[in-house]
């Protein structure tokens, strides 16, 4: 049942031309939760709920905030959650991650909204992240692009992998925190705040 909705999901996003999160970078990311008994997670970026209801469905303990800024997606997103049953264990946000302030601590920060605004996300969001949370960042490689920015001859295409490696480089350079980057699926980036005691 559950994973005939699932399917129902990446059919829809198919159809849609809805960005989902490819099957081997959501599953290296749910087998990253479960290991690290990840329960509280926040997600940038909802889209239809794919990547929320693969998340919730790693432990019946995990509960996660995710925010979609897109209205029709956001109403999609809900319709799935609810087909799951999940809807006590995942709360929607409608609205600009950026305009959003939270009070919570979260084990877990998703990032996988928009590619041009990751590092305002990262900045807005990391004082939500318990002290051994982690960041996870989807798209580092955006379909290979990103080793290969001076082929792109679409001038925003360019422009928006550009960002990305900025993104990158903020994340190599960040004196707080350390980034494994992992090429699974579209690229993904894990960061954790540096132990400043062992410094």
């Amino acid at each position: 049942m559950k994973e005939d909705i699932l399917k129902e999901i990446e059919k829809y996003a198919e159809e849609n031309n809805v960005p989902i999160m490819q099957k081997k970078g959501i599953n290296f990311l749910c087998k990253f939760i479960e290991k690290n008994e990840i329960k509280i997670i926040l997600e940038i970026g909802t889209a239809i709920g794919y990547s929320s209801i693969k998340m919730a469905l790693v432990n019946k303990d995990i509960n996660i905030v995710s925010i979609e800024r897109d209205q029709d997606k956001y109403i999609e997103a809900l319709k799935n959650i609810k087909k799951m049953k999940l809807e006590k264990r995942i709360t929607l946000i409608l609205g600009d991650a950026l305009n959003i302030n939270l009070d919570g601590k979260f084990d877990m920060l998703f990032i996988d909204a928009a590619k041009s605004q990751y590092t305002k996300f990262f900045k807005k969001y990391e004082k939500n992240l318990k002290e051994d949370g982690v960041i996870v960042s989807d798209n580092m490689s955006f379909h290979g692009l990103t080793d290969e920015v001076d082929k792109i001859e679409n001038k925003n295409l360019r422009q928006l992998v550009t960002k990305i490696n900025k993104y990158k480089e903020f994340l190599i350079n960040n004196k707080k925190y350390t980034t494994k980057f992992y090429k699974i699926g579209d690229g993904i980036a894990i960061t954790y705040r540096k132990d400043l005691d062992n410094e």
